[in-house]
Order: C-alpha cells, then sequence, then structure tokens
C-alpha cells in the first residue's frame, strides 16, 4: 500500500473497471474525474504503472475546456510527475519504462483528439525524462533510428500545448518540468 497522492482526488472506495463501464461512451468530465479517481486507487493499491495508464485515459476526455473541476485537478501532468518521483524502488510495485511507454504512445497515436493527445503524450515523455534516469529507463533507440522519430524539444511541447490544449495547459506543464 502506498500513501495517497495529494494531487489526485481523495477516495473514499477502492475503483475498479466495472466502475468506468458504467460510464458507458461518456468521455467527459465525469469519466475525466473517474480515470483520476481510478489511478489514485490503482496506486495507494501498489500498481504505479496502472495508475500511469489511468492519467493517460483521463488526458484522452473530451473536455469542454470550462469546467471547474479543471481548477483543482488540471491535466495530470504535476501528478505523473509525483508518482514517477515517489515510485517505490523496491517494494516489487510494477512500474515499467514510463519514457519509452510514452514515446511509442506519442508516435502510434490515432483516434478521436490524437493530435493533443499525441502532444500530451510527449509531455509526459519530457516529465518522465527529467525524472527518471536515463541508464534504468532509456528511449527506444531502436524506434528512433530505424523510423527516424525525432524527439520533440520541450518548447516545441509547450508551443503544440498552446495551440491543441486546453486554457493554461502549457503553464501547468511547464510547472511540472
Amino acid at each position: 500500500m502506498n500513501e495517497a497522492c495529494p494531487l489526485l482526488p481523495q477516495i473514499s472506495k477502492k475503483i475498479r473497471a466495472s466502475d468506468s463501464r458504467a460510464l458507458g461512451d461518456n468521455r467527459g468530465l465525469p469519466f475525466y474525474r473517474l480515470c483520476l479517481e481510478y489511478s489514485q486507487s490503482k496506486w495507494v493499491q501498489g500498481f504505479p504503472a496502472q495508475a500511469l495508464l489511468q492519467l493517460n485515459r483521463a488526458m484522452s476526455a473530451d473536455l469542454k475546456r470550462d469546467e471547474k473541476y479543471l481548477k483543482s485537478y488540471p491535466i495530470p501532468y504535476s501528478s505523473i510527475r509525483w508518482i514517477l518521483i515517489q515510485r517505490p524502488d523496491n517494494k516489487g510495485q510494477f512500474l515499467g519504462n514510463p519514457r519509452r511507454h510514452w514515446q511509442h504512445y506519442a508516435s502510434r497515436m490515432s483516434g478521436p483528439r490524437a493530435e493533443i493527445r499525441i502532444w500530451r503524450a510527449w509531455a509526459c515523455f519530457a516529465i518522465a525524462s527529467k525524472v527518471l534516469p536515463h541508464s534504468e529507463f532509456p528511449d527506444d533507440y531502436k524506434q528512433i533510428k530505424e523510423e527516424g522519430l525525432i524527439i520533440p524539444s520541450e518548447a516545441e511541447i509547450s508551443e503544440k500545448l498552446k495551440m491543441f490544449g486546453l486554457p493554461s495547459e502549457s503553464v501547468q506543464w511547464n510547472l511540472s518540468l
């Protein structure tokens, strides 16, 4: 068990996949809120990789840009940073390689709102690149070489978040670096 992430909503019960399925096709604010709560639930239970995956899902929500909830719980860049920094070293909690995950996620994105989701994935990649030791969590150099993948700069990520993201999303991301 991990202590709750102070940047995610506090939960009173364990969140389950069935809670997410109960929302049906709704990918708006209720989905966003539930993904943040589900992330907290997974983190507390000792599943950091699954907690991060729920934050990925939250970033795919179809938000209208003016939800009051976003003032308390903006796009969860700071929560991602917190989880990466607090990652348990010797508790047998699987984290995987978040840098590699976000590299693949950003470079293979498709579906609804793909453009902003690509730049949010690159933003998460940049956070992981700053927080995690490269020796333990390397980029996928094979993909970079074989596909000619160019990792975007922080300035480019910031500009794209301004262009495609929510108001002040770029600022929130820059504060989380």
